[in-house]
C-alpha cells in the first residue's frame, strides 16, 4: 500500500475521524508520519483537556507500521507493550512525529537475521503548539524474521 493511501484511510477511519485525530503526513520511504489530535468538545476530558486515551491512541500503530513497511513482507512486526507518562495538561491541537533511521532497520535485520525475536522500545514526544511537552509516549515493538525467509 503506498503511504499517501495510508494516511488518507486513516483520516477517515472511524476511530482517528471521531477521536479528532489526523495524519498530516506520511513520507513514501515510510520513515517519517505526524500526526495532531485536535480539540473536539467529544474529545475533552472531564476538566476541559485532551482525554488520555485519545492522546495515548494518536501515537499507537504508527511504529509497527513504520517498520513493518519498511523491512517488508519477510517479517513479522508486533505491537507487544505500551507506556505513557502524562507531563502536562493536552489543550487546543497537539502533535507527534515518528522519525525511523536506517541505522534501526539495520540493527533489526541484524539481530533477527538468525531467526530470532527482537524487541525494542521507541519513544514518541507529544507536544503542544508551543512544542512543549504534554507526554511522552514509549511503544514496544516485536520483529522476527519470518520461517520461510530464513
Amino acid at each position: 500500500m503506498k503511504s499517501t493511501l495510508l494516511r488518507r484511510l486513516f483520516n477517515f477511519w472511524a476511530p482517528f475521524l471521531l477521536s479528532g485525530i489526523h495524519v498530516t503526513r506520511i513520507a513514501p520511504d515510510w520513515r517519517h508520519v505526524r500526526v495532531e489530535l485536535r480539540m473536539r468538545p467529544w474529545n475533552r476530558n472531564y476538566v476541559g483537556t485532551h482525554f488520555g486515551g485519545s492522546l495515548f491512541a494518536m501515537t499507537d500503530p504508527f511504529w509497527m507500521i513504520q517498520i513493518k513497511e519498511c523491512l517488508g513482507n519477510d517479517y513479522l512486526v508486533w505491537d507487544k507493550a505500551a507506556a505513557i507518562e502524562f507531563v502536562k495538561p493536552g489543550k487546543g491541537t497537539v502533535h507527534a512525529e515518528f522519525n525511523l533511521e536506517d541505522a534501526v532497520l539495520d540493527e533489526i535485520r541484524a539481530a533477527t537475521a538468525g531467526g530470532g525475536k527482537y524487541l525494542r522500545w521507541f519513544p514518541v514526544e507529544v507536544l503542544d503548539a508551543q512544542d512543549q511537552l504534554v507526554a511522552t509516549v514509549r511503544k514496544q515493538v516485536y520483529v522476527r524474521l519470518k520461517p520461510r525467509a530464513r
